[in-house]
């Protein structure tokens, strides 16, 4: 069982938690950790972020940012950015995977409630008026390069030829334009379900927690909604992403269907891409090896992505670099 660093007892005595025990609570892929503060009825969450490693300001930014537009970020008590420590209101367990797995039929209803915050945080005049960075071709570019600089390695035991690598990035470079589809939004990045907490006892979009968002960029309203319907840790049933596809465009009527697709497509697979690579990062460099486990799934939404006209190109350099028998877990001996 893991415990915060030691710096963490006088920030939870400095601010009215002192002789209170954290327990930990599920960590993420990242440095960050969270435990749980409990005092009879007064609860909170500590977020323990290494400075060395995480930087908790753009969480405070954007969670308050999120907060004062009513959607249900938790509240900050207290913070300690220069040591890494924050005191979190406490959200509660009832992430919406977890509601899904207690009862699956519920899952049209929360993918809806889910992108009905999305919607309804795009439609809101002020949501980009927060000091984050733009979602742009460098960055966009830096994380699709996680698979050739990470993945490929992990089958061929070396580094990808230069021009393999820059060939792929040029192909991608060729696809963002289809992203640009309406005015920039407050992309939250990491949109899914385990990121998603159900406040039952709130109304409307309010019962939608909040949970990820520290890596807010300002970019492409698809992206969120592909990290929602394009779930790397679970299967969506296809009614359920169709639906929401279906209810975010009948909530934006100038958007064009094809434009959009295609920008779904791009998106999609371009975080596929990211997410393949960070995988296996993961497992070699982390000692995550779990999240393997998850790469044969993220194959499947990558090549479905694939199949969109508008990447055809791109889909050309898959067949020629990436075999089928190599579109899942590499073997990684540290994972054994």
């Amino acid at each position: 069982m893991f415990e915060p660093r030691a710096e963490a007892r006088p920030f939870l005595d400095a601010n009215g938690w002192a002789g209170i025990a954290p327990a930990p609570l599920a960590g993420d892929a990242s440095f960050r950790r969270y435990f749980r503060l409990i005092d009879g009825p007064r609860r909170a969450v500590l977020m323990d972020a290494p400075p060395l490693h995480e930087d908790v300001r753009p969480f405070v930014a954007v969670g308050d940012h999120l907060a004062a537009l009513g959607f249900s970020a938790p509240r900050i008590a207290a913070k300690n950015p220069h040591d890494g420590f924050l005191l979190l209101e406490d959200l509660g367990d009832a992430t919406f995977t977890r509601a899904l797995h207690e009862a699956p039929t519920r899952e049209a209803e929360l993918y809806a409630l889910a992108t009905d915050t999305l919607i309804a945080l795009h439609k809101h005049p002020a949501q980009t008026n927060v000091d984050v960075p733009a979602y742009d071709a460098e960055t966009l570019d830096r994380e699709a390069a996680l698979l050739v600089d990470w993945f490929l390695p992990a089958w061929t035991g070396a580094p990808p030829l230069p021009a393999l690598r820059r060939d792929y990035l040029e192909l991608w470079r060729k696809l963002y334009a289809l992203a640009d589809i309406g005015s920039p939004c407050l992309v939250l990045r990491d949109y899914h379900v385990d990121n998603l907490v159900l406040l039952g006892q709130r109304p409307g979009i309010a019962a939608c927690g909040l949970l990820d968002f520290q890596d807010a960029r300002l970019g492409s309203c698809v992206y969120d909604l592909a990290s929602l319907v394009e779930d790397a840790r679970r299967d969506v049933s296809r009614e359920v992403r169709d639906a929401c596809v279906a209810r975010y465009l009948a909530a934006f009527p100038n958007v064009e269907k094809a434009a959009f697709d295609a920008a779904l497509a791009a998106l999609g697979a371009q975080r596929s891409a990211k997410i393949i690579g960070i995988f296996v990062r993961l497992a070699l460099r982390d000692g995550k090896p779990h999240y393997l486990g998850h790469i044969a799934r993220v194959w499947r939404l990558l090549e479905a992505s694939l199949a969109h006209p508008a990447l055809a190109e791109l889909a050309r350099w898959f067949d020629a670099n990436v075999p089928l028998d190599w579109r899942t877990a590499p073997k990684i001996e540290s994972a054994a």
